[in-house]
């Protein structure tokens, strides 16, 4: 597993502890969770983006391949 530093203002620090607390989880498990769900959240709206960009232009794409 690699190590990443999330340096975090007070405040926010005091959030998710709080949130972590609440949830009997540890910050990190929280931390490691967001993440997870931005990715898949960003994985989801590229792969539309890339979809929606073939369609426009398939025949481009077809020709290109020919």
């Amino acid at each position: 597993m690699t190590e990443i530093t999330l340096r975090l203002d007070p405040e926010r620090h005091r959030a998710l502890a709080d949130l972590a607390d609440a949830q009997g989880r540890r910050p990190e498990e929280v931390a490691v969770e967001a993440v997870d769900m931005l990715l898949r959240t960003e994985a989801g709206s590229v792969r539309a983006r890339a979809e929606r960009l073939a369609a426009q232009h398939a025949e481009l794409l077809r020709r290109l391949g020919e």
